[in-house]
Order: C-alpha cells, then structure tokens, then sequence
C-alpha cells in the first residue's frame, strides 16, 4: 500500500506510529524545583516573595548604562568561549586583590552562562559512572542532578543545627575507596553558614593522600557578616590545586536574570571543565561581558561594600522579627534568613510554607526539600535581599502568625 497522499496537487506522506518505547528518565526522582513552584504560587497569589533569591531592586545604574553601551554599538556577535579577555582579566584581579592568589586569566579562568552552568561543567569533569561525591544536607538541589546525569552517586552528610556545621567525623566515614568529589557551599545555601579555620583544616585533613577533587560553590562569596572573612579555596594552594571554585555575578551585582557566572580553576582543571563548557553553552552573553569588565574595573567597592549593605538588610529583617513567635539566629552570611517556626506549628515545612504563601501571602522555601533524609526540624528560609518597606511589610505579616 502507498505511505502518499494528494493534497492540494503535492503528494504527502502518511504520517507512522511511533514504535519508540516511553522514554525512561535520566532523573525519575526530580521534578520541578522547589524555587520555581514558590515564586510561580507567591505570583498567582500576590503574595509577597520572599521565597526565590532575588533581589527586588536592580543592579547599579553605571554597571547598567555600560551594557547599554555594547548593547547598541555592535558587540552582539559571539565572544571567545572562555570568556572576554578583559573580563576574566578582572576576575583574575579581584582574586589576587581579595584572595592573595595569583590565577592566569588566559587558562585558569572561565566565564560561564551562571554559576548552575558552572556546576554542572565541574561535576561533569570529575564525575565518571560509579564514582561518589559527598554533599552536605541541605544541600542545593543542582548539585546530585549533575552528579546522577554523569553515572554518579551523593552520598549526603547532614549539618548539624542550629549552627550546621560540618560533623567531620560524618565525613570520614562517607569516604570510600569510590569517593571522587567534595562539594562544599561556604557561604551556604539555605542556611547562611559559613566555614571558618576549623573547617579548612579539617578538609586538607580527609582529602590528603586521596585522589579527591573539590567543587566550592562561592556564589555569596562578598555576602559574609560579622566581620568574618570568606575563605575562597584559591587562598590555599594545596587545596586549590584539586577544586573548582565557582562564583556568580547575577548575585553581586544584583542581575540574576543575567545568569553570568565563572569557576576559577588550576590549568588542567579548567581545560577538561571547557571541554564540557563549550558543549553546553559554549558561551555567554556578549553585552553583558564587556559591562561587566568596565565595572568590575571601575568600581571595586560595589564587592568591597556588598556585605554591609546586606548586614544592614538581614539586621532589619531580624529586627522586625524579634517580637514574633519566630526562634532565629542571625544568620553568618548570604541573603538569607533561616526562621524555626516550631512555637506557631507542627506542620510540614513544605505544606506550611504553601499554606502561608495563600492565606498569609508571604512565600518562603522549605528547608526539608533541600535534605535526602529530612530530620524533624521546623525550618523555613526567607530571602532579605528586598527593598526595606517590602521586608518591613513581609515582617508585619509574620509578627502577626
């Protein structure tokens, strides 16, 4: 019989069944993220979103009129997959000038399209089927997708509260003859803790003598309170020489939209992580590049000031909290504030938070989402990265539960 037909005077082929089987998931376990089914509920109930990392207000006028600038004089066509050459040359600076390391801009350093794409280049260039990677819960939900998709497996070591910090005697029992990576977040997310002395040392301890290689998400690397210093891996040569550090300007600059992140890495590190990069994004947003590269090098002390300008933020948020029901520790660094809400309810953190973004209309993110085995706790994480009069509204509602 003829697969053709005649229509309209051209012979057309009768479309097949498709004899392909249903397409077995890479990843059955994931579904929509947690940030984007938050935001999408606090957007149709107009409810206050304090839930996704955002900011509310945007990135600085000059960094804005500078993209502007490339934006409408010609340079729309692709940069160098690695990068603009001023760009990583300032981030090479600012490594220098912040961390006392001196990286090569033209092999070490890599601009990428976000700090996700970043992740998941470094993950991918470590990770080989069977191998294990150890996460800290509750641990950002890009990490073990990244490590599932290259054949991999997490193994989860909890925080411990209500400080999380890393029980190190945890970690030397998760390592094993398979153990391949570390993925560190300092400052972290969700709970805003931040690594000190104690915790460097005891990761040269457990990666010594081992061929172990370490991914350090630094995303809030400039959000750091208290006068307390982030202590970026480029600053120890013996544990730079195996990581990956990844940083992020959407978060500095106040333009996540922008998704423009960059991992920093030792040489042959960073040539296997642009094998992977230039298959996935191959690069990144031309306009964007070069406004970056002016401000970067124009106002330094945007970086420089970044931490007290969101102490000040997490100070208020604290503040107008402190006469409700709400348990809470002002938290070390990043722009997020974790609240125990275990005096007002018993109620899951995911129902709760869901509930509250409807009836209260104010969002948050459930902290148990980011765990592999949830403990008992009564957690939520609410980001202060928002104009005052919208935290002191937010926190008008919340005194009031």
């Amino acid at each position: 019989m003829s697969e053709t037909r005649k229509l309209d005077g051209f012979a057309q082929r009768e479309p097949r069944v498709s004899q392909t089987r249903p397409l077995d998931s890479k990843l059955p376990s994931v579904g929509t993220t947690i940030f984007t089914v938050m935001s999408k509920l606090a957007a149709d109930e107009d409810a206050i979103n304090l839930s996704q990392g955002y900011p509310d207000f945007d990135g600085p006028q000059r960094l804005l009129e500078r993209v502007g600038h490339y934006l409408t004089n010609g340079y729309n066509q692709y940069p160098p997959m690695a990068g603009i050459e001023p760009l990583r040359q300032g981030i090479a600076d600012k490594v220098e000038d912040l961390y006392g390391a001196k990286v090569d801009a033209e092999t070490e350093v890599t601009v990428t399209s976000g700090a996700t794409e970043a992740l998941f280049c470094a993950i991918t260039s470590v990770i080989r089927p069977g191998d294990e990677a150890i996460a800290f819960d509750p641990c950002y939900d890009s990490y073990e997708p990244a490590v599932t998709l290259s054949g991999g497996v997490c193994r989860h070591v909890p925080l411990t509260p209500p400080h999380f910090k890393v029980d190190w005697n945890r970690v030397e029992d998760a390592l094993g003859p398979k153990t391949r990576l570390i993925l560190i977040n300092t400052p972290h997310n969700p709970t805003g803790a931040v690594w000190d002395a104690a915790d460097i040392e005891n990761l040269r301890r457990v990666v010594a003598d081992r061929d172990i290689y370490i991914v350090a998400d630094e995303v809030y690397e400039h959000i750091v309170f208290d006068g307390r210093d982030h202590l970026s891996l480029v600053r120890y040569p013996d544990l730079f020489a195996r990581s990956f550090v990844v940083s992020s300007f959407g978060k500095t600059y106040h333009t996540t939209g922008w998704k423009v992140g960059y991992c920093v890495a030792p040489r042959p590190l960073s040539a296997e992580f642009r094998c992977v990069h230039q298959f996935v994004t191959f690069t990144t947003a031309t306009p964007l590049q070069y406004g970056l590269a002016d401000f970067l090098r124009e106002c330094p002390e945007h970086h420089r000031d970044l931490a007290a300008f969101y102490q000040a933020k997490r100070d208020l948020f604290c503040d107008l909290l402190r006469d409700s029901r709400f348990a809470l520790t002002p938290s070390p660094g990043t722009f997020f504030q974790l609240v125990d809400y275990g005096r007002i309810s018993n109620e899951h953190d995911a129902d709760l938070a869901r509930r509250w973004t409807v009836e209260a209309k104010v969002a948050s993110i459930p902290v148990s989402v980011f765990y592999e085995d949830p403990p008992d706790q009564r957690f939520l994480r609410f980001c202060f990265a928002k104009d005052d009069a919208t935290l002191e509204r937010a926190a008008e509602i919340l005194c009031a539960l």
